[in-house]
């Protein structure tokens, strides 16, 4: 796979991709839904957060995203500060992440190859320099017979796979997915797991959130589990 993940400091060390210490978050009507949580996800590291549903895997990978911030304790990213960081550096650190969503976000206007390419386009890379990269990416997920399909003529397994791809054409340092075989069968999900395998061995981190307890024992990831708003397992 021609995709690697970008690095910022080849001969120095990385630091840990992420660091929460004693966080805190919770929405008016559920004040708890993460309490003190300490969390380490060192670089090149590959873990699966489980747990209950309800539990607050999706709100605490919103927090890794940036879509929201702790209300206690604190949240480093590349080694820096990410939780108090001003509005203005977020986007630098979302350029260092590929993000698959629950509900996908991809644009319906736009064919699946122009939706996977997003990113590197936004990045200001030309076409002739991604487009052999975004293919390869777009045929890896099953997708390579339509490219030129939009969202809406995809079942919602393409959906979800369309989306993995946008996520990890870039080569991102660190990969955040939540529930990202959810909607695929039992085969594409094993063919997917091997994706983020494959990128894990390049030395991107990872952290998927599933409710698919069984695919994150056969992954060889570090298991992660959330309940009553701590984590376990891992390093902390």
């Amino acid at each position: 796979m021609s995709v690697q993940p970008r690095r910022a400091a080849e001969t120095a060390p990385a630091p840990d991709t992420v660091r929460l210490g004693g966080v805190g978050f919770g929405y008016a009507e559920t004040p708890d839904v993460l309490r003190d949580v300490n969390l380490i996800l060192p670089a090149g590291s590959f873990h699966f957060l489980t747990g209950p549903s309800g539990a607050g895997k999706s709100t605490l990978l919103k927090l890794l995203t940036l879509a929201e911030r702790p209300v206690a304790g604190s949240l480093e990213l590349f080694g820096e500060d990410a939780g108090s960081a001003p509005r203005s550096a977020l986007p630098a650190f979302r350029r260092r992440m590929g993000v698959v969503f629950q509900d996908f976000r991809l644009l319906d206007h736009l064919t699946a190859f122009d939706n996977a390419a997003l990113p590197l386009r936004l990045s200001g890379a030309k076409l002739d320099s991604y487009s052999a990269d975004v293919e390869e990416m777009l045929d890896w997920v099953g997708l390579g017979s339509k490219l030129d399909a939009r969202p809406p003529a995809l079942s919602g397994g393409e959906k979800q796979r369309l989306a993995i791809a946008r996520a990890v054409v870039t080569g991102p340092e660190l990969i955040v997915a939540d529930e990202p075989t959810g909607s695929v069968d039992a085969v594409m999900g094993e063919r997917l797991l091997k994706l983020f395998q494959t990128l894990n061995k390049l030395g991107t981190t990872i952290l998927i959130a599933s409710h698919d307890e069984s695919l994150a024992e056969r992954s060889g990831a570090t298991l992660l589990r959330l309940e009553n708003g701590r984590v376990t397992g891992g390093a902390a």
